[in-house]
Order: structure tokens, then sequence, then C-alpha cells
């Protein structure tokens, strides 16, 4: 993989090898954004969302944007200047509404409090590990949860999806109420309690869709069930955290401790 970089500004960037490929290590300068990626005839390069569902399923887990694991990110899969040029074809961005309402994948703020993605067969690892082996009724009779993240997770118990401004409206945040809302749900998120399902539109009072997609979020054990999600329960947390560990180490050598403990 020939990694390039989308930007104004091209200084001070670094490489280093990650299992065989060379990986461009740059990052925000002088407040300009820099995009990381490959060209598009590079092998490595990720060209459709199928491709996308693929990588993620072998790889495991894989966060949205770059981090401190060099290569750990779709960002550095695609190809930088299609970022955001509307064509779902081919834009990333785009890409996330499809990986999210496609059923093979959990999207959400789960690392380091920023977006990715858990393939089915590694999100059981991840709710135990996060979860400490908590369902959220049990989290909260135990005292382990806020009083913002209950009045959120309520709303789960009446209906499967819904939309995030309705959550926010319902569970009695904004103006004149809580306070926290994007924090709270965060934390939901990395819990990994809340996921975002799809993407859609809202509508008018008419029934008319308007507006720009906006996420819905649902639990995971609603996409794949409870027993699936709580599969790994049967095990103590720290060995989930451990084989999430060593599944980074094996995937990605060049982490170190600090970086895969982030996530």
């Amino acid at each position: 993989m020939q990694p390039r970089s989308w930007s104004s500004s091209l200084t001070n960037k670094t490489s280093k090898t990650v299992k065989g490929l060379q990986v461009t290590i740059m990052g925000n300068e002088n407040g300009t954004w820099i995009m990381y990626g490959v060209e598009w005839e590079d092998p490595e390069c990720l060209h459709t969302v199928k491709d996308a569902i693929a990588y993620i399923n072998e790889v495991g887990f894989l966060p949205l944007f770059k981090n401190d694991i060099p290569g750990f990110s779709l960002e550095e899969r695609t190809v930088p200047e299609y970022w955001w040029c509307g064509d779902p074809k081919v834009d990333p961005w785009e890409w996330r509404e499809e990986l999210a309402r496609s059923g093979e994948l959990a999207y959400g703020k789960f690392f380091d409090k920023k977006a990715g993605f858990i393939s089915k067969k590694w999100l059981p690892y991840f709710a135990n590990y996060r979860r400490e082996g908590y369902d959220f009724d049990a989290l909260w009779d135990d005292e382990k949860a806020s009083r913002r993240q209950k009045k959120i997770m309520d709303l789960f118990e009446e209906e499967d999806e819904i939309y995030s401004n309705e959550i926010k409206a319902r569970a009695g945040f904004g103006k004149g109420g809580e306070k926290g809302f994007e924090g709270t749900l965060t934390s939901l998120q990395m819990k990994t309690y809340l996921c975002v399902k799809d993407f859609r539109q809202r509508r008018n009072k008419k029934g008319e869709f308007y507006g720009w997609p906006i996420a819905i979020y649902t639990k995971p054990e609603t996409i794949w069930g409870y027993e699936h999600v709580t599969s790994r329960y049967s095990e103590s947390p720290e060995a989930s955290g451990e084989a999430i560990r060593q599944h980074i180490r094996d995937v990605y050598p060049i982490a170190d401790r600090r970086e895969y403990g982030k996530f």
C-alpha cells in the first residue's frame, strides 16, 4: 500500500511499516484538516461498500478515521479526494450510512469516543468487556449508571429505533432541561448499549421527507438478538478485553500498549 494524503499542506510527515505496508503518518497542521489514504489503483484500496464490509469483517473492528495506530481506520484504506464528494458509490462518508443499515456491522462511537465499526463476531467481546457483564437494568440497579443514561435507555423499552433529535427531546435534554446530551449518548455507545442503525431524513406534518439524513439509534440486541450480543457474558470482562487487545496486536503489531489501550 502506497499511502497518500489530501490537503493544501503536506509538511512534517513521517512513515511507519505496518504488516509490510508503508503508512504515512500526518495530522492537522496549522488548522488545515488532512485526510489520509491510498491511490485508487492500490491493491489495498477499498472501492465499494461491499469491499468495506468484507474488510471490517476480516479485521473484526475498525475506526472510521485515522487514530494513533497506523493503518487502523477506514480513512487510511480509501481515496482521500472522494471523502464528502457526495457520490455514494465512492464516498466513504456516504458509505457509513449503508454500513450502518447493512445489518452486518455495528456503527457508533466505540473507539475512544469516536466513530467506528464492529463486526457481528466481535460485538459480544466488546459488549462483555465494556459493560462488565451488566445489562443496563442491572447497571442501574447497582447504581453504576447515571440518571441521564437511564432517561435515554428508558425510551428503548418502548421502541426499537429512535431518531437522535427525538431522543434528545423526549429524554428531557436541551433548552431548560438536562445538559450533556452528546456526552451521555456517546457514553452509552462506548458501553455498547446503543449503536446507529440507520440514517434517514425526517418527515414533516405532511409526511414529506426533508433535510439531511440523521442518525437513528437502536440497541445492538435489536439487530442481532440478546443471546448473540451477550454470548460472552459467561467469561470474565477481563478475558474479553484481553481477546480484543490480542487481536489488535495480531492484526496491527506496530501498536503499543498505550495505543491499543484506548480501544
